[in-house]
């Protein structure tokens, strides 16, 4: 099978099952994005932090796949004509969505409470942390107004949302744990 098929040449490109739609779709941008928070992850994973952190983002990989293949199928195609589901694969589910909760839980049990908004950075993977956050707040913004088009599964949405939330949390600690300085915002006062 080649890498390219020539089919796009025009601005197009095929949704899971078929229909094609201009490159510029809602659609197409919900899960280009989500493709390329995918990637900043894999930077993230890519970096010297604890085994537990990049087992995390493998997985939240992995389920950033389904997140683009739901958000990549038609929904007037979305059933096949024996009635089963064109995407035969487990959806995004309320144990993910509790899983990304608890790893924050945990996290956030050794770092000091949030007084004030932090400046992102203080170490380059800190600083990717902030990247991939940016991204999924992005990714979240085009699969809302997506949702509001055609709506999907519900749980993909909120496991957007919170998973935006890990990687902020994901970055304060690891600020904490490569004793990087966590520079807080402190606006400054009109005189």
């Amino acid at each position: 099978m080649k890498v390219y098929t020539k089919t796009g040449d025009k601005g197009t490109t095929a949704l899971f099952g078929g229909t094609r739609v201009p490159k510029h779709h809602i659609r197409i941008e919900s899960y280009g994005t989500i493709d390329e928070l995918n990637s900043h992850i894999g930077l993230i994973r890519d970096q010297d932090i604890n085994q537990l952190y990049k087992n995390t983002l493998m997985h939240i990989q992995d389920r950033l796949f389904t997140v683009g293949a739901i958000l990549a199928t038609d929904p007037k195609k979305a059933q096949l004509k024996n009635g089963k589901a064109r995407l035969n694969i487990p959806k995004i589910s309320n144990e993910d969505i509790e899983k990304l909760e608890k790893e924050m839980d945990l996290m956030e049990d050794s770092l000091p409470p949030m007084t004030h908004f932090v400046l992102p950075g203080g170490h380059q993977t800190v600083s990717f942390c902030h990247i991939a956050r940016t991204v999924c707040r992005r990714a979240e913004r085009l699969a809302s107004h997506l949702n509001d088009l055609e709506p999907f599964q519900p749980e993909t949405l909120m496991y957007i949302n919170r998973l935006s939330d890990y990687l902020f949390v994901l970055a304060r600690k690891l600020s904490h744990d490569l004793h990087a300085e966590e520079i807080k915002w402190i606006p400054n006062k009109d005189s």
